[in-house]
């Protein structure tokens, strides 16, 4: 298959889909490689950007997805007369770090690291499709894990959990505590700035 129509098949199945798809289905259903669809993206990710179009390609992980341009969130917004989301509050986005960066976590987890109840603030996290089950724990009581979503990496402008930025070294010393919530300050700019 040559390369422009092999672009435009993969454009038209994430066209049509809406959802992320993983590459190794495409490549399994197009008799191709990976790399060869990985490539395809690539070309398409460049060519909607150089023309400034109305779409972007996205990678998350192992999956592709076609998106809106973050320029055009408000003309689509009035459009069709959707609101913004509620950007996420201080707790959410420590719960959201939490489980980004020690997942599969339990809630019992979460506590004993935020020191407080956070059974609402998963709940929340859960409902915008930010965390989900990522199954049960076997131990006594079999509580649920929790894990980030696609929703997530797309949110926060990342293709993987790998570009998450690093977690700083966190010793009794003041500059560990200082370099987390600078960790966190820099997630909660990454979500106010899309």
């Amino acid at each position: 298959m040559e390369n422009h129509d092999l672009d435009s098949v993969v454009e038209a199945i994430l066209f049509v889909s809406g959802e992320p798809v993983k590459i190794s289905r495409i490549a399994e259903v197009l008799c191709v490689e990976d790399f060869d669809i990985d490539a395809a993206a690539n070309r398409l990710r460049d060519k909607f950007s150089f023309e400034r179009r109305g779409i972007r390609l996205v990678k998350l992980d192992n999956a592709l997805q076609l998106c809106s341009s973050p320029e055009f969130a408000d003309y689509i917004r009035l459009v069709l007369e959707t609101r913004k989301p509620p950007q996420l509050s201080p707790p959410a986005l420590e719960v959201l770090s939490i489980i980004a960066y020690f997942q599969p976590v339990t809630k019992a987890y979460i506590e004993q690291v935020r020191g407080v109840d956070s059974a609402y603030t998963i709940g929340i996290l859960v409902d915008r499709g930010m965390v989900e089950s990522a199954g049960k724990l076997s131990a006594p009581g079999r509580p649920v894990l929790y894990k980030t979503t696609a929703a997530f990496l797309r949110t926060f402008g990342l293709q993987s959990l790998n570009d998450l930025p690093l977690l700083p070294e966190i010793d009794s010393n003041e500059g560990g505590k200082e370099g987390l919530q600078a960790a966190i300050d820099e997630l909660q700019a990454k979500e106010e700035g899309l």
